[in-house]
């Protein structure tokens, strides 16, 4: 008994679409080839979105899984296994649609409401499954309803809840469903109509106004709002006009209030009448006519000099039955002058202010708008001087001055001038400043500033300020005669000077070996100082530099110079005359004993050889005087002795000397000869 799947398949009849309510047939078909004619067991197996939905076990070749009431929840994606003799294949997949829903069932917890309540709706489907999309509609007479969408994913009903508003009488609502399937919506088609009737729990509010809505400013105006209510208990009724609570009074079904009209009465007013969440309103337009118009204060003069006369005049056209009163303005409160239409005064700068005048008339008060009085007093004549205080600037530094003016009512315009070209003009209340950073060092120009406010006297001058250019100090150098090396006990004069700076300089030279000293220090009205130093010791040796200053309080240093104190020509001397005669003798000394010693051994034949040496020698230095072309005056030995000398005095001097000074390299430079 050999068998084999050839194919498994599964259909839908009448078709994979269908609508709502019709029946529909899922069909499995196994194809199965046998060696011989056996009878064989088959177990169907349909799954429907991956979940088993039918199973059954039949020798027949197909299975068929009826779906008598097609509903939108059978949509999905239908597969069937076959099992056999211990094989088994699954078939191919197909999706059915059930189109269509069912429709849905509305119902509201009331058919009666009042108005402020809400009716509660609840509407559902209990053939169909979740996730599903629920619309409610509101539907009132000539008006365009009012939707509430609720998703509802885990369940087939959903609640929504609509508010009853003032004006709402019979109300309609239903409610439809949509559905998502492969990325398209399904909607069903709407409910029931459910219908809901609306009581009022008082009437609309009546609002009067007494003795008219169209009243003169000064008459007294009543407002009377009234309702009727089916419910005394929490009902509220409220005045307003632009949304400011007039009066308002609870439990009652009438409210008034009265005042006497002004202008500012005129406008729309509102009557609420609330209980619990109902309201509703009425709205009454009030027109106020003015009784007279507001009054205008005139003044004389509104800029004027102190100690002139002023004259203040209200009126109000052709009124003069009101009562009139001047006032001036303050901050802590509007100071009454005068009860009068007119006021006249002498005035002076603490009258400058705002004034305004009143009018009253059965009870209505109008205020003009104010004037704005301005009392001058004259500008002193101002000072200038400089912000630094002293009378001066550097070259290259910008000059801050100051124009001050002790007296004078602002503001003040100030003026400054250098020499005769206007430089700046500022507006402010008792100073101004300027900035001139265009110093010039040949520039003899003063400065001045003028002063003026709006007093008819005019303009005020200050006194011309002259200002003193300090140059700073420019390129210091130093020099000395002689130069380099001097002699221990000599004179020497130091040269220092500037190529540029004002006077008085300060002039200082300094020596520095291991610290610096300060050597001399002079105050000059000239660009150079001349220092003659009278005796130069050993210890002056050194590096030497001048620095000069002036007011600019700059600091110019000069190139360093190196002086070197050597010994005087008679030093030198002394001390060769104390090196030499002592040395010279003890030569001769030992000259003389050896000599003798050789006489006294040898005798005549000593002398004898000794003459025929002599005669040669004699003879041998002629020859060579007279070849080599040189003459020698004095003995070799006293050639000898001179060279011992030098070389003595050359040996010793630099020893002497390096054990007290150092010699360093220095460039010097050249002094300018016409300084």
């Amino acid at each position: 008994q050999v068998f084999t799947f050839n194919t498994v398949e599964i259909k839908a009849r009448p078709s994979v679409k269908v609508k709502n309510g019709d029946r529909v047939s899922i069909i499995c078909h196994a194809d199965i080839s046998k060696s011989t004619d056996f009878q064989l067991k088959h177990n169907f197996t349909i799954f429907k979105d991956g979940k088993l939905v039918f199973m059954t076990v039949s020798d027949k070749e197909d299975a068929r899984y009826e779906i008598s009431t097609a509903r939108s929840s059978d949509t999905g994606e239908y597969k069937c296994t076959v099992e056999a003799g211990g094989k088994a294949k699954p078939s191919n997949s197909i999706h059915v649609w059930v189109t269509g829903m069912t429709k849905p069932i509305l119902t509201a917890e009331k058919k009666e409401v009042l108005e402020g309540e809400v009716v509660k709706l609840r509407c559902e489907l209990p053939e169909e499954v979740p996730p599903l999309y629920f619309s409610f509609r509101k539907i009132k007479m000539n008006s365009t309803p009012k939707e509430k969408h609720v998703f509802e994913r885990d369940r087939n009903f959903s609640v929504a809840e609509f508010a009853v508003e003032e004006g709402d009488n019979i109300l309609q609502f239903d409610c439809f469903v949509r559905r998502n399937i492969k990325f398209e919506f399904e909607s069903s088609e709407h409910s029931n109509k459910t219908l809901v009737t609306v009581r009022e729990p008082f009437i609309k509010p009546t609002l009067n106004a007494k003795p008219s809505s169209n009243i003169t400013e000064g008459d007294r105006i009543q407002f009377e709002c009234s309702t009727v209510v089916a419910r005394m208990r929490d009902i509220e009724i409220i005045l307003q006009k632009n949304k400011t609570i007039l009066n308002s009074v609870r439990d009652k079904k009438l409210l008034k209030y009265s005042a006497v009209a002004t202008l500012e009465d005129s406008g729309e007013y509102l009557c609420k009448v609330e209980q619990g969440r109902a309201s509703k309103t009425t709205k009454l337009n009030v027109v106020v006519s003015e009784l007279f118009p507001k009054p205008i204060l005139a003044a004389s003069m509104s800029e004027l000099d102190e100690n002139k006369e002023l004259t203040l005049n209200c009126s109000i056209g052709d009124f003069q039955r009101a009562n009139f009163s001047i006032l001036r303005k303050n901050s802590n409160g509007d100071i009454r002058l005068k009860n009068s239409r007119n006021l006249t005064m002498r005035v002076n700068v603490n009258h400058t202010g705002s004034y305004s005048c009143k009018a009253e008339l059965k009870g209505i008060v109008k205020e003009s708008k104010p004037v704005r009085i301005n009392v001058y007093a004259p500008v002193s004549k101002p000072t200038l001087s400089i912000v630094s205080g002293l009378p001066e600037v550097v070259l290259g530094k910008p000059l801050w001055l100051i124009c001050r003016a002790v007296m004078g009512t602002p503001p003040i315009t100030f003026t400054f001038y250098k020499g005769n070209e206007v430089k700046k003009i500022v507006i402010n209340d008792t100073y101004a400043t300027f900035l001139d950073e265009n110093i010039r060092q040949n520039d003899k120009r003063g400065y001045k500033c003028d002063a003026r406010n709006n007093h008819t006297s005019g303009m005020k001058t200050s006194n011309i300020l002259n200002i003193t250019v300090i140059v700073p100090i420019r390129n210091a150098s130093l020099g000395t005669v002689p130069n380099g090396e001097v002699e221990d006990g000599s004179e020497t004069a130091f040269l220092c000077s500037v190529t540029e700076g004002s006077w008085p300089i300060l002039f200082r030279i300094f020596r520095k070996t291991d610290h610096e000293v300060l050597v001399f220090e002079k105050s000059e009205h000239a660009d150079r100082v001349l220092w003659h130093k009278k005796t130069m010791k050993r210890e002056d040796t050194g590096t030497y530099y001048c620095m000069a200053s002036n007011q600019a309080n700059v600091d110019v240093r000069s190139r360093p110079i190196t002086i070197r104190v050597i010994l005087a020509t008679w030093q030198k001397g002394v001390i060769a005359a104390f090196v030499l005669v002592p040395m010279a003798g003890a030569v001769a000394l030992t000259a003389w004993w050896f000599l003798y010693k050789k006489k006294k051994a040898k005798g005549p034949s000593m002398e004898m050889s000794g003459s025929a040496l002599a005669t040669n020698l004699t003879n041998e230095k002629l020859t060579r005087q007279h070849n080599d072309g040189d003459y020698y005056s004095g003995s070799g030995y006293i050639e000898d002795n001179e060279n011992h000398m030098k070389s003595t005095d050359e040996s010793k001097g630099p020893d002497l000397e390096s054990s007290e000074v150092e010699y360093t390299e220095v460039e010097v430079s050249t002094l300018d000869p016409h300084r």
